[in-house]
């Protein structure tokens, strides 16, 4: 249907999946219909025939999950696999880390040689399958007459007509996939139609359907790591490791090594590699252990015998085999936004020649790069003879544009000169089309272009790509007409060069945020399947915002407070994104301007400012109870906060943790102290996890210490853009903890959210602050101090099975292995769900009336189901507050126990933990509004309350005076 309403108003049209193309694919004056929103399915396996049909749509981890139930699996796996959609790979002609596994059993590397049949809609409106054409499929069709039987004339009249230039002009190498494919259609290639469609781009057709071929899924893997002098000489040897029949065989050099090493991403990994300038990571499959190991062992052997032999690493470990992989796949995350180099960009970042022609080419390459002045790192798929690389272009000037034109022809021009590919897996888009007379002169130029006249006569698929495609440089993101406003902002962006809208460029539109399973991001995105609300969408909406043309309200604009309100703030970004994308922070900034002399929604008063209304609750708990506890009243409290009805508002402990603190006489005197901060959520609702805290830190050897000042991290007021306040509250918080910070000692934060405060939003907003800086680096949670300041302290065991849940935070920010490791230590035997994504409270998020619907929908994509299967004496564990009310609230029947509290039971209770028959957590009961009578000057509490909102109400509206002048 919307084919044909394009054609009737003769509108262009462009087909799209995870909009991950890097060469310009996806960007068109046109209708793009988004297939990953809807045509997402596997339609079925069939495992005799070794083939699989899948929707456009459909994600290819998703489609390898249901191959992988029987033994097989699709050839090609780009490194986007979690997010990448069949429908993509098929428009680019995808190939990946493991195509050469689809090689070893004698297939192409390329999705194209792995297509087995098409179903497509043309834009005049014909709908038909396709694939392979025997002459007496030929005959049927043309006995049938219609726009089909013309369309397969035509293309037996193009084969006969460019049949020889086809034969002579087409590079022989394994990864060709620029240009259309007219060597399928050649008679001895079976005239495959339906491959000769892959790589088309969306210029061609629209595919419906799409059926591949399948191929064994190796049971075993086993990873060798080779060390060379330089990635030159690493690949000079390709072809001789080839001859081993290898799954996979990556490279990478040097830079990428040290880039890796500059910005931190998995560069704890790097110390399992083996010496060298340059490595190949040669991956081996079999049905066994023995199996795959032997054919790497074989490949030792053989290696030792050479001259000059690299140094060489065999992984065992399938744990060290996945860390070791992460560095090769960081290629990316490495690479873009490197600190002290240029930006890079795409542009020429996967040509490719005959494998073994790689040591040659990246030794040109390299000098190609050195005269025009560019350092780019080199990696990707040696022994596919795909070479990857982000390349520092200068955009931003016009002799930065010239230059990188005129890199751009020469590239091109060395490429072909060694009978190579402008591009070997991304394809030509519009970043590379214009190079293509290059690659294969005018009379297969020609021939494309009569290939697309046949399919789409019209030129209204994605025209301007491919044949006639629009100059190099015509439609650049970044160009020298790119002068962005420098807002002033009260986050600092030190990693953006204090530069908000260099923030809002970092996103280089490779689309993990759209991933459908596994790490934190992005949640809102996986509850409504909407780009507006994944990642790359709003950092999209924050750059057009900026740039002022398309949404030209500026802080002001509802399109960007649109996309921006379901984000949230787990940071899931800031930990999963390649580029570290901190959406959670540029929301904070945005609607700190966007409320400027604007008054809030009253749930932003009611939870952004809970730490006064806690402190405020704190002198009369049995009051405040009354309110929020009783049927009727609490109806209207949380109307009034306009918290979500079906929420339960967490109780008011009768006593803060600091007050029972100050009661208790001081311990473990003349021992290592520490600081246990007493953050907002702990301290007035759950203060037996701050004393199990206590219970813990004392056990381990150290006297703690406590602040005496009521303090708070301002973490609630981040997630309203409230940022004078917060700025205010840390203040505060760096006042109170400067004597401890001066002293050296550690601050050990059980609140995740707001351990993060101090690790990552306190420099942001105080870059030049040495105390903040100090606090950051002194800042732990309990699993991190235990494993690292409390080496000697013997951690009690536990026998007890254990579902741990990671808060958004602490798997993004803090990092949570020190978590499990020291669970692991105690005897617990855990599961971590971490194929789960945010438990969907996410602070107060979950609390808002217009956010309930979708945070219980987050939360039942992975969390409160798992909670709910598991048997009643199995620990829950979460240290997160919001986390353990969204188990509390979310029909589980269980709550969940902080880490601190895991550790307190089996101080007490030994090895064993409680009695079996109840769930453990019932030896930390829930505080009741029961159990806190209301307070015999309950009027007296009354009018405090009462006299603390007026003078909040005041506070605001003078803040907000302040702002307007």
């Amino acid at each position: 249907a919307t084919v044909d309403a394009c054609r009737q108003f003769e509108a262009p049209l462009l087909c799209r999946g995870g909009g991950t193309s890097l060469a310009g694919q996806c960007c068109n004056v046109a209708v793009v219909i988004d297939f990953s929103k809807y045509m997402h399915h596997v339609v079925g396996i069939d495992v005799d025939r070794k083939i699989g049909t899948v929707q456009p749509g459909c994600a290819l981890d998703t489609f390898r999950g249901q191959t992988a139930k029987h033994g097989l699996m699709f050839g090609p796996d780009p490194a986007t696999h979690s997010h990448c959609t069949i429908g993509g790979m098929l428009g680019n002609n995808s190939c990946g880390i493991h195509s050469l596994l689809a090689a070893k059993y004698g297939r192409g590397l390329r999705t194209s040689d792995n297509t087995h049949e098409l179903e497509i809609l043309t834009y005049d409106g014909l709908r038909m399958r396709v694939g392979a054409t025997s002459d007496e499929e030929f005959d049927r069709i043309s006995l049938a007459g219609g726009r089909q039987a013309d369309i397969y004339w035509q293309l037996r009249a193009l084969v006969k007509k460019y049949g020889d230039a086809i034969r002579r002009g087409f590079p022989k190498l394994p990864r060709r996939v620029s240009g259309y494919n007219l060597d399928s259609l050649l008679p001895e290639n079976g005239f495959h139609v339906a491959q000769a469609l892959v790589g088309s781009e969306s210029t061609l057709v629209t595919i419906l359907e799409a059926t591949l071929d399948l191929v064994p899924n190796p049971a075993v893997r086993s990873l060798l790591v080779l060390g060379y002098l330089d990635v030159f000489t690493a690949g000079d040897h390709v072809t001789e490791i080839l001859a081993m029949k290898p799954t996979g065989l990556e490279g990478f050099d040097h830079l990428l090594f040290k880039w890796v090493q500059i910005k931190g991403t998995n560069a704890d990994k790097l110390g399992l590699l083996p010496e060298g300038g340059g490595h190949l990571m040669v991956e081996f499959g079999g049905d066994s252990r023995e199996d795959a190991d032997g054919q790497a062992r074989r490949c030792m052997d053989m290696l030792k015998k050479a001259k000059n032999p690299p140094t060489m690493k065999l992984f065992d470990d399938p744990h060290e085999e996945e860390m070791v992989w992460m560095v090769r796949e960081s290629g990316l995350s490495a690479t873009a936004w490197v600190p002290g180099e240029p930006d890079s960009w795409p542009g020429w970042e996967d040509s490719a020649v005959p494998p073994e022609r790689v040591g040659q080419y990246l030794r040109e390459l390299r000098k190609l790069f050195d005269k025009f002045g560019y350092h780019p790192s080199l990696y990707g798929h040696l022994g596919q003879g795909c070479i990857h690389c982000r390349v520092g272009f200068d955009l931003y000037t016009t002799d930065g544009v010239k230059r990188f034109r005129q890199f751009m022809d020469e590239a091109a021009d060395l490429v072909v000169s060694l009978g190579g590919s402008l591009s070997g897996e991304h394809g030509d888009g519009q970043a590379r089309a214009e190079l293509l007379p290059k690659m294969y002169g005018p009379e297969l130029m020609q021939a494309f272009r009569d290939f697309k006249r046949i399919w789409d006569p019209q030129w209204k698929m994605n025209p301007g790509k491919v044949i006639d495609a629009d100059p190099i440089t015509a439609n650049l993101r970044i160009g020298p007409d790119y002068n962005p406003p420098q807002p002033a902002t009260h986050f600092q962006f030190p990693e953006d060069r204090h530069s908000f809208s260099r923030a809002a460029l970092r996103c280089v539109g490779v689309g993990k945020c759209r991933r459908e399973g596994g790490g934190v991001m992005c949640p809102s995105y996986l509850a409504t399947r909407e780009e507006m609300h994944s990642t790359r969408g709003r950092a999209r909406m924050l750059f057009e915002m900026l740039n002022g043309e398309v949404l030209p309200d500026g802080w002001r604009s509802e399109a960007v407070r649109e996309s921006l309100d379901l984000c949230l703030l787990c940071k899931g970004c800031k930990g999963d994104c390649p580029v570290n994308v901190d959406m959670a922070t540029y929301k904070a900034e945005f609607l700190s301007h966007y409320y400027a002399s604007r008054l809030r929604p009253r749930h932003a008063y009611a939870m952004g400012l809970i730490d006064w209304w806690a402190w405020l609750a704190s002198y009369a708990p049995g009051v405040a109870n009354l309110f929020t506890q009783t049927p009727g009243l609490r109806a209207l409290a949380k109307w009034f906060g306009g918290i979500a009805q079906q929420r339960k508002m967490p109780p008011f402990a009768r006593e803060t943790f600091q007050t029972w603190f100050r009661k208790r006489p001081i311990r473990n005197s003349g021992k290592p102290p520490v600081v246990l901060f007493p953050d907002t959520f702990n301290n007035y609702f759950h203060p037996e996890i701050l004393k199990a805290g206590v219970d813990v830190l004392e056990a381990a050897g150290f006297q703690v210490a406590v602040p005496r000042e009521t303090t708070c991290s301002g973490r609630p007021l981040y997630d309203y853009g409230t940022l004078t306040l917060a700025k205010h509250a840390l203040r505060h918080a760096i006042r109170a903890l400067r004597p401890y910070i001066g002293a050296g000692m550690a601050v050990v934060v059980l609140e995740p959210s707001s351990a993060t405060v101090f690790r990552d939003e306190l420099v942001g907003l105080f870059p030049n602050d040495r105390v903040a800086k100090r606090l950051k680096n002194q800042t732990r949670v309990l699993s991190e101090f235990l494993r690292r300041e409390a080496k000697d302290f013997p951690l009690p065991q536990l026998r007890r099975k254990a579902i741990v849940w990671a808060h958004c935070h602490h798997r993004s920010v803090l990092h949570f292995d020190d978590e499990m490791e020291v669970l692991k230590q105690m005897g617990v035997a855990c599961e971590e769900l971490a194929e789960g994504t945010c438990c969907g409270m996410a602070g107060s998020f979950g609390f808002e009336a217009d956010h309930y619907d979708i945070s219980q929908q987050i939360g039942e994509l992975s969390l409160l189901p798992k909670i709910r299967s598991a048997d009643r004496e199995t620990l829950i564990i979460a240290d997160g507050f919001s986390c353990q009310e969204q188990i509390e609230q979310g029909n589980t029947g269980r709550k969940a126990l902080h880490l601190a509290q895991v550790i307190q039971m089996a101080l007490r209770q030994g090895p064993d933990g409680p009695a079996l028959g109840r769930p453990p957590e019932a030896a930390y009961p829930n505080l009741r509004p029961e159990d806190v009578p209301p307070s015999r000057s309950a009027l007296v509490a009354t009018a405090l309350v009462g006299l603390g909102v007026i003078a909040a109400g005041a506070i605001l509206w003078h803040r907000s005076r302040r702002e307007r002048q």
